[in-house]
């Protein structure tokens, strides 16, 4: 390879790398932890120097579940689909009421533990088939009034075993904001006037392809049911 042709490929090499550094959390406290899921503070390397989130904050359980119980999932339409007997509604909620009460309070508390520098991370996996899991991941800050869901991964198929010819991806419990397969699905908030106007800047728009997310004015929300463990 010539002088001309390395310099463009080592360039785009150093961008892929420096990307990827940027785009990993590293944990700094676990809340909870299992093998199907965990909720965990995490340092945030997107968050800029002069200005990091909004953390320490109080976020009561029941207003983080009117939180959880807004997002909803819109799915792209298929052909076909209404064969699908079992098939869920295009728009259906992001959790159900269970998930809802097991990571409302957990989710609460990581807001009124993490600094400036960090997110609340959260994640769950489902088997699906014997080597396939399903895996929905994600994570939550604070900016002043506005609470960012960052909603990565949602059911995306990960392999749970070694497989001939297909990289095993149990590191994806290490990576919960890094996106794990196409998204086509997406992802909103009911009611919309609880959404906060948009306005894209630096952190918004830097991952914005690994990432989906919705800026919610929590405080508008009535308090939603939430459980305590």
């Amino acid at each position: 390879m010539n002088i001309a042709r390395m310099v463009p490929f080592c360039c785009l090499t150093l961008f892929l790398s420096v990307s990827a550094c940027q785009n990993r959390q590293f944990p700094t406290v676990t809340l909870y932890e299992s093998p199907a899921s965990f909720v965990r503070l995490e340092a945030d390397p997107t968050v800029q120097k002069e200005r990091g989130h909004s953390h320490p904050v109080t976020v009561p359980a029941e207003q983080m579940g009117a939180v959880l119980a807004g997002l909803m999932i819109e799915e792209p339409s298929r052909l076909l689909s209404f064969l699908d007997k079992n098939k869920e509604p295009r728009r259906h909620p992001a959790f159900n009421q269970a998930e809802i009460q097991f990571f409302a309070p957990l989710l609460a508390k990581g807001l009124g533990m993490a600094t400036a520098e960090e997110v609340v991370t959260f994640y769950q996996t489902q088997q699906d088939t014997a080597i396939i899991r399903k895996v929905t991941s994600g994570g939550i800050f604070l900016d002043g009034e506005e609470m960012h869901v960052v909603l990565t991964n949602y059911r995306s198929p990960t392999h749970s075993a070694s497989d001939p010819g297909v990289d095993d991806t149990m590191d994806d419990r290490l990576t919960p904001m890094r996106r794990m397969a196409p998204q086509e699905a997406r992802l909103e908030f009911e009611p919309p006037n609880a959404i906060a106007p948009s306005e894209e800047g630096f952190l918004s728009s830097l991952f914005s392809a690994e990432r989906r997310e919705v800026v919610v004015l929590y405080k508008r929300l009535a308090p939603a049911k939430a459980g305590a463990r």
